[in-house]
This record gives C-alpha cells, sequence and structure tokens, in this order.
C-alpha cells in the first residue's frame, strides 16, 4: 500500500488523515500508432504522478493521487475505433463535482495532471476558480517539463520517439515488435499560420496519419524512455512540494 495513492490506501488509514494537495490524472483512451497501447496516456500519467508523489511525500509533503480520469477531449478522432471522447462540457462537470467534495473537505489545492495533448484545462480551471474561491486548482502538462529535444532526435506529438520510449520503459509487454511500428507521418496544414501554431484548428486524425502516430517512433529506446521518466518525476515531485508548501494567501513577489 502507497498512502498517497487513493486507489491503493484505506479507510483505516484515511480516518485520520489530512492531505495538503490533490493530484488528479488525466489522460485519454485512444489510438497510438499500431505499436502502442490505447491506454498509453493513462499509463505515462499514472507511473509519472505515482514516482512523483512518492519523491514529495518522502519529502514531508502530504500529496494524495486521485484515480486517473481515463478519457479526453477526441473531438478530432470521430471515426477512429474506439477512441472514447469526453466534450470539454462533460470535463467541466466532471471536475466540478471532483472540486465540490475537495472543497468540502479542506483539500484547498489541485493539481491536474493532463496526459493527454487534446484536453485543454485553462478555461475549465478559470471558470472553476470563480465557483471556489478556496481553491487553487493548477494543472501542468508533462511533455512540456523539458525541451524534448534534449532527450529525443525525432519530432512529433503523438505515439512518436518519446512516448514510444516511455512505454519501453514503462510497459514493454504492452508494446508490439518494432516490425509493426508505422512512421508516424504526420501531414501539415497547407495554411500556414497553422502550421506554424500562432493560429489554431482542429487537426482531423484520420487525414493527417495513416497510422494515427504524428512522430517517427523508430529512434525510440527503453533508455531514452527510463531517462526522460526520472527527470520528468523528478520536476514534478519538486512542483508537487512547491505546491503544498505555499501559502495561498501570499503567492506573488
Amino acid at each position: 500500500m502507497r498512502p498517497y495513492i487513493l486507489s491503493e490506501t484505506n479507510w483505516e488509514a484515511l480516518k485520520d488523515s489530512s492531505f495538503e494537495m490533490a493530484i488528479l490524472p488525466w489522460g485519454a483512451t485512444e489510438a497510438h500508432n499500431y505499436h502502442l497501447p490505447y491506454a498509453t496516456d493513462n499509463i505515462q500519467a499514472e507511473h509519472i504522478t505515482a514516482e512523483a508523489a512518492k519523491q514529495a511525500w518522502d519529502r514531508g509533503a502530504k500529496v494524495i493521487v486521485l484515480p486517473t480520469i481515463p478519457f479526453g477531449v477526441n473531438t478530432g478522432q470521430p471515426d477512429i475505433y474506439l477512441d472514447i471522447n469526453l466534450n470539454p462540457s462533460t470535463q467541466l462537470a466532471i471536475l466540478t463535482d471532483i472540486v465540490t467534495v475537495l472543497n468540502r473537505q479542506g483539500v484547498y489545492k489541485l493539481l491536474l495532471f493532463n496526459g493527454h495533448g487534446g484536453n485543454s484545462f485553462k478555461p475549465l480551471v478559470r471558470e472553476l476558480g470563480l465557483k471556489f474561491p478556496k481553491m487553487f486548482i493548477s494543472f501542468c502538462f508533462f511533455p512540456q517539463a523539458f525541451d524534448k529535444t534534449t532527450y529525443f532526435e525525432e519530432e512529433g506529438d503523438h505515439a512518436d520517439e518519446m512516448e514510444t520510449s516511455l512505454m519501453l520503459y514503462l510497459r514493454p509487454d504492452l508494446v508490439l515488435p518494432r516490425e509493426n511500428w508505422g512512421d508516424g507521418i504526420g501531414r501539415k496544414y497547407k495554411i500556414k499560420a497553422f502550421s506554424e501554431g500562432w493560429a489554431w484548428a482542429e487537426r482531423k486524425w484520420s487525414k493527417i496519419s495513416a497510422d494515427t502516430g504524428v512522430g517517427n517512433p523508430h529512434k525510440a529506446t527503453e533508455e531514452k524512455g527510463e531517462r526522460f521518466f526520472q527527470d520528468v518525476s523528478a520536476k514534478m515531485g519538486s512542483l508537487f512540494c512547491d505546491i503544498c508548501a505555499a501559502d495561498l494567501e501570499n503567492l506573488y513577489e
């Protein structure tokens, strides 16, 4: 039993406990090229939050990791078989119920740990901040914690070298042999502004990728995945500690 993982702990341990901060991993259930499991985002989020929480707990931070939400926003993938979509309005409803519980029970700090690029939490956090003024709600997206080019050679954002390396380290039993890997060739918008990133439109996934991947995975290794996992977990552990220690009445320099 890990006392900082809610799904593993019990009422005997919790009845006299008090936590400073809750972490909610939020992933997705979707195709990840030919070779990675549909639960890739969930597996990554669960492992990173568990390791980061352990490090924070060992440093005295009273954190609790909530069960992972396994479905995310997949509105651009309606024709990819069994990609499960939650609309943003559904995410807001789920978050509202969870925040209501935390707020009522005095856990005023919540970090949304995002494991899926399609999830966009900023407008939800803004709305919940007005409804629950005592709550401090934040979010992070772990691939942005470091410059990926210092770890990986190939660009990509879905079932790419990074995600494949992580899965080779975390759950190699769920990764198909290399001869089954697609090339992850992604098509870009002809409209230059969208490709440059300063304008945005949703990508229709079946139009941009033949194998559902975006990013060549073939240079992925377990060793790269381990290094990235350890560094991300350590950085997230420090973030957990910083939020736990923060005085909500004195947040700004």
